[in-house]
């Protein structure tokens, strides 16, 4: 009996080893669906963890765990001293925010939407922006600037507006602007753990979506890096460059006209400012063509700057056709919802400025 059990121990032994020498144990790991907004808590969550100096401030980020639901069990878990509800005075509290980064803290402050950070701008561009380069680089200001940015559904004028290019245009600040759950956890750790003052732009439509994340992303050690633009799908016939929400509608687009043989290039590119250049100048060398997609208005707006870098550079000589731009209306945002669909970017807009571009 026991030499008939070891025998079977040692047939099962040599059957695993056969399978393990053929490979067949290496699967992939799983991946699983996370949505944007649990990944921001996620990276929060984990920040906070890290480095006791890390604190969250802003409107109902604490007890009503935030007002996109973003910091959700945070002051549960970190009590009032890390996680802050402040009164409705951005002005004050990204003063408090500032100063508290002076002194050493990396605080995250919250606009419930970028549009309120109007009333703080001051606190933004001539204390956080410009305090590094006055002090000759011996004041740093480790501070997050977050929240919802851009268009929502709904909400009209007022509360409607891209601040990419505004903030990208002010020298001291990094602007990052995530599409997926992999770049709001990578650059939100990213950007928390940078000693410059970051805005870090996110967008109300795109927290309740969920992408897949790796098992590499899921760790606690995984960043993006500020600075670094992501080609999300290849193409040879003319470059997409957008970033947020519009990455999505792109990429839609793209699989339209892929179904007509023409193959585009989609760039993600997470950061505005420091932006990757070189990236879309080589991609733009292999296509020959490109066309910027934003949400923002026109006059002097992130696809703007791409085409006169572009102009500027080494990738100008490989231009077959003008550069094209898909941007929101250069209007203020109405409120009918029929309006609203025609002031900002949509699938067929992107598909018809590729065409154009083509001249197909």
């Amino acid at each position: 009996m026991a030499a008939s059990l070891n025998c079977f121990l040692r047939t099962g032994k040599n059957a695993v080893s056969a399978l393990r020498r053929r490979g067949i144990h290496r699967s992939a790991p799983a991946a699983v669906q996370v949505t944007v907004r649990d990944a921001l808590t996620q990276a929060m969550d984990e920040e906070l963890e890290r480095d006791e100096r890390v604190f969250l401030l802003g409107e109902e980020v604490a007890q009503y765990d935030g007002a996109y639901k973003v910091s959700r069990g945070l002051w549960k878990k970190y009590g009032d001293q890390r996680i802050i509800d402040t009164p409705i005075s951005e002005m004050g509290f990204t003063g408090i925010a500032v100063g508290a980064a002076m002194a050493g803290l990396r605080p995250i402050c919250e606009f419930m939407t970028f549009n309120f950070s109007m009333q703080a701008i001051d606190q933004v561009i001539n204390s956080a922006a410009k305090t590094c380069y006055m002090s000759a680089g011996l004041q740093s200001v480790p501070i997050v600037f977050r929240g919802p940015n851009g268009s929502s559904a709904g909400v009209a004028a007022q509360h409607s507006q891209c601040f990419a290019a505004w903030y990208a245009h002010c020298p001291g600040l990094k602007v990052v602007s995530p599409w997926n759950s992999e770049d709001a956890r990578g650059l939100l750790k990213a950007a928390i753990r940078d000693d410059n003052p970051v805005v870090f732009l996110e967008n109300e439509l795109m927290y309740g979506v969920a992408f897949e994340m790796s098992e590499e992303s899921q760790s606690k050690d995984f960043t993006v890096p500020i600075g670094k633009a992501k080609v999300e799908r290849q193409g040879n016939h003319a470059t997409l460059v957008s970033h947020s929400r519009y990455v999505g509608h792109c990429l839609d687009a793209a699989a339209v006209l892929a179904k007509e043989g023409i193959e585009c290039e989609v760039i993600n590119l997470r950061t505005i400012r420091p932006m990757d250049v070189e990236s879309i100048e080589t991609s733009v060398m292999k296509t020959n063509h490109l066309v910027t997609v934003e949400g923002g208005w026109p006059q002097f707006g992130v696809g703007a700057e791409i085409c006169a870098r572009i102009m500027e550079g080494p990738a100008f000589n490989y231009l077959d056709a003008p550069a094209t731009r898909v941007t929101g209306v250069d209007i203020p945002m109405p409120y009918a919802k029929i309006l609203e669909d025609n002031s900002v970017p949509q699938i067929k807009d992107i598909i018809f400025s590729v065409k154009k571009t083509l001249n197909v």
